[in-house]
């Protein structure tokens, strides 16, 4: 069975001080589109007012969107919040959305892994590794990721990443960690978004 890339659209919000971009998605399914972008405009919302717009009124946001995976029925993006209210610099917010679009479905990290997969110390070790590689500069000590670490899927990788300040400071920008779904084949729940990318 072939299955094709969503056909997603730009849409555009805009408001005194405010600028956003956000995906709209069109399937033939019409249950599943009106799901999907319902999650993707609440999250967009919420990332709006979470960033200070409508209280704050010196509080200036722009905001984009990233389509990381487009097949294979799933969708994987990043919605991307940049708020500037004063001060040395903004602050850039990411929020990641993986869907299967054949249900409308949105996945957490423990979706992705085999129950008792011991996901969690696997993951951490390998970001770990990477955060001594990389030599990055923590803020205080690595204690792992949390089990429902931000994420995204591209390139046959997950790809775990930090918010601002959570993980280094402001000069590394949000931190991201590639990891080949390759190395954590056997710990991948099948059916699962990550599954649906082997073969």
């Amino acid at each position: 069975m072939v299955t094709l890339p969503a056909t997603v659209y730009s849409q555009q919000m805009v408001k005194k001080k405010l600028n956003v971009y956000y995906p709209v998605v069109h399937l033939t399914n019409q249950a599943v589109q009106h799901s999907m972008n319902s999650k993707i405009l609440q999250r967009t919302n919420e990332l709006i007012r979470q960033q200070g717009y409508g209280e704050n009124p010196d509080t200036e946001e722009t905001g984009y969107y990233e389509l990381k995976t487009n097949e294979r029925n799933v969708l994987s993006l990043t919605l991307v919040n940049f708020a500037y209210s004063g001060g040395a610099h903004g602050l850039t917010v990411v929020v990641p959305l993986t869907f299967n679009v054949l249900t409308g479905k949105t996945y957490q990290l423990k979706d992705l892994f085999k129950k008792d997969s011991n996901y969690v110390s696997i993951l951490s070790k390998i970001v770990g590794e990477q955060i001594k590689e990389r030599d990055i500069m923590v803020l205080g000590e690595y204690k792992g990721i949390k089990p429902d670490q931000d994420f995204y899927i591209a390139d046959k990788s997950l790809v775990l990443f930090y918010q601002l300040y959570d993980l280094a400071p402001y000069v590394y920008g949000i931190p991201h960690f590639p990891i080949s779904i390759y190395t954590i084949q056997d710990i991948i729940e099948d059916e699962s978004p990550l599954g649906q990318m082997f073969g």
